[in-house]
């Protein structure tokens, strides 16, 4: 039955060329991605696999990629601004948000004398896709994945596991290093250099599709809403051809990874996501075109609304909530207390870690390896937790993502119709992918732009919570 499925939509796919009218490519920096059927997504046996990962057929039409992520002089010359974090004409754009870089898609197609592929409406909240407009586009998730894979099935498109030599991310922290801290010596790969900031792009060799920088940089937008991938079994027996993502929600997704990831977030697997509003200073665009006219119709996407069966009473207020092991996001939480007056919890376990440091490093990996929730000894009232309408959400950066008790507490709280102010502490990764599994936890709040503090923040804690404050009250 598996074959059979796979003869039926190489049929389709030939039977939908043969009728289509071929696109040029926009010039040599682009290359040709032919059509096909893949497996996307991970086997369960995957390590550091997510549950959204879900392995399912996927045939696709051909379609060109950009060898290079969009420059900060390409998207200057377009917009006359660059917003981005590092700064470098051949460094890759960044802090953008998703709107911005479909806007910025359309602007260069106007230039280019294309035909603009997406329409904006309702202040950017409807979005609808002309799929065979010949315009610059995002990938699909599915095209994006398709294209880094390269015909790999492994985690990576390469046997070898990336390396600081092959890849510009948190070099210190490879594929695996962490169940293997401190043994890194049977890793495959070892620990490399982190250089925390972005390269100029094509710094590294290409991937076998001549892709450059497809792990690593920045993390690539998406034209996908966050969500299930839809039919799929664990098998990979279901089938979807040409998808885009879901026709509504609350994030969009991103892929690759940036300078600041770990190597378990390079995966050609691993799905990060975020507010098409909000921005990052690791995530930027790759671009794509159209290859044929085969694919019709049109594709409309829609925001939907951040609130679920319970509303937050409206009341205004404010809680600061945190978890803290060394002290350093208690020090960061006070501070914000201290200028806001608002309502603090700290979060305390039924089980607290250890006190040592090398302890809790392996208790913190493994409770992340295995998805654990802890049990929180902190209880919050119902009624009580309705009153806040902003969680200000506090907690140490542990290997790259969110430590998790609050996992434990994002799980256990209504979040519908909060607004989340996300702040943390960290060694040098800044948020690492914490923003994201925020995001995936907590699908019906407004998620807004983060405070990350290294270690204690020092001497400039005080004025960095301000400036903080006073931007999210804009």
């Amino acid at each position: 039955m598996k074959k059979l499925t796979t003869i039926l939509f190489t049929i389709l796919g030939i039977i939908m060329m043969a009728n289509a009218t071929t696109f040029s490519a926009p010039s040599s920096d682009f290359v040709l991605i032919k059509g096909g059927s893949f497996i996307m997504g991970s086997p369960e046996n995957e390590d550091w696999r997510n549950n959204d990962e879900a392995q399912h057929r996927v045939t696709l039409a051909s379609f060109y990629m950009a060898k290079f992520e969009v420059t900060q002089k390409e998207w200057r010359e377009i917009t006359g601004k660059n917003p981005s974090n590092f700064m470098g004409d051949k460094l890759p754009v960044e802090s953008i948000t998703w709107l911005e870089a479909i806007e910025f898609c359309n602007a260069l197609s106007k230039r280019d004398g294309r035909t603009p592929v997406y329409t904006i409406t309702d202040g950017g909240n409807t979005v609808t896709w002309n799929r065979s407009a010949n315009g610059y586009r995002l990938p699909t998730e599915a095209e994006w994945e398709y294209a880094a894979r390269a015909g790999s099935t492994t985690p990576f498109y390469s046997r070898k596991v990336p390396g600081a030599e092959d890849v510009n991310f948190y070099g210190h922290y490879p594929y695996q290093i962490e169940q293997n801290y401190f043994n890194d010596e049977v890793l495959e790969t070892r620990p490399g250099i982190y250089r925390g900031k972005t390269l100029e792009v094509g710094s590294f060799k290409a991937n076998p599709n001549g892709l450059f920088d497809i792990y690593g940089n920045v993390g690539e937008w998406c034209f996908d809403y966050y969500g299930d991938y839809g039919p799929s079994t664990g098998s990979g027996t279901a089938g979807m051809t040409n998808p885009a993502g879901a026709s509504e929600g609350t994030r969009r997704v991103y892929r690759g990874g940036g300078w600041n990831d770990f190597g378990k977030n390079l995966r050609s697997a691993y799905r990060a996501a975020m507010p098409q509003n909000n921005n990052a200073y690791n995530v930027g665009l790759r671009l794509v075109c159209n290859a044929d006219d085969s694919v019709k119709g049109t594709v409309t996407t829609r925001e939907a609304a951040n609130t679920g069966s319970k509303k937050s009473a409206g009341s205004g207020k404010a809680l600061i909530i945190f978890y803290s092991w060394s002290g350093n996001t208690r020090g960061v939480a006070r501070e914000i207390a201290r200028q806001t007056g608002f309502d603090s919890i700290e979060l305390e376990l039924v089980k607290p870690y250890s006190t040592d440091y090398n302890t809790v490093l392996n208790q913190a990996q493994s409770d992340q390896h295995k998805q654990a929730r802890p049990e929180l000894k902190t209880k919050i009232d119902s009624k009580k937790w309705a009153e806040y309408d902003t969680i200000i959400l506090g907690y140490p950066n542990w290997w790259a993502s969110i430590p998790m008790p609050i996992a434990t507490l994002l799980e256990s709280y209504d979040f519908s119709g909060k607004t989340i102010m996300p702040f943390c502490s960290h060694g040098g990764g800044r948020f690492g992918q914490s923003l994201t599994a925020i995001s995936k936890l907590a699908p019906k709040a407004t998620l807004t732009a983060g405070l990350s503090i290294h270690y204690s923040g020092g001497s400039s804690l005080s004025k960095d919570v301000e400036k903080w404050l006073k931007k999210a009250q804009r």
